[in-house]
């Protein structure tokens, strides 16, 4: 198609919605905001992992070990039975499938990764992800949140020192009263 904008809705099979959505924006505004696999950035903005209800576990490193175990039943993060949602850039989380029922994770199962190219070459489904293969980890995010805290928690300090040395000089130059 030669003069023509091509727009990839990716997935296994893609979410209906997201057909639908792309269709309507390029009727009524053009060609939208795209990613480098040329995906509308507003369904595949954002990782399955950023919007995924068991993030939270994987936060605090709850993890299920198998699928019908307790953690499993309780909502804990799959990512160490394979989910690819950490690497998954697709709004399954939030659109989700047959009319916003469910989606893989919701109903018990990792995510398999099948929106980004050559899904099916990453390995087997059921092993986690090595550390290499994310982009903008969990770990980042906690080493920037540390490298915050210790500089807010260090300039609390100061501005509570700077308080301290001030309220003692101002308390030094005072005369007592009656003097």
């Amino acid at each position: 198609m030669k003069d023509r904008p091509l727009i990839n809705i990716s997935g296994c099979p893609p979410i209906p919605e997201v057909i639908t959505g792309t269709i309507v924006y390029f009727l009524t505004f053009g060609v939208p905001e795209m990613d480098e696999h040329r995906r509308p950035k507003v369904f595949y903005g954002n990782t399955i992992h950023d919007r995924c209800y068991r993030r939270p576990f994987y936060d605090k490193g709850l993890f299920a070990k198998s699928f019908d175990d307790a953690g499993a039943r309780n909502g804990w993060c799959l990512y160490e039975l394979g989910c690819k949602g950490p690497t998954t850039y697709n709004s399954c989380a939030t659109m989700k499938w047959n009319g916003g029922t469910s989606f893989p994770i919701e109903s018990g199962h990792g995510c398999l990764g099948c929106s980004e190219p050559a899904f099916w070459d990453r390995g087997d489904f059921y092993k986690p992800l090595s550390a290499g293969l994310w982009r903008g980890s969990i770990g980042e995010d906690l080493d920037i949140a540390a490298v915050a805290g210790v500089a807010l928690g260090g300039a609390a300090a100061l501005a509570a020192r700077h308080r301290q040395d001030k309220t003692r000089s101002e308390n030094e130059t005072k005369k007592p009263e009656g003097k």
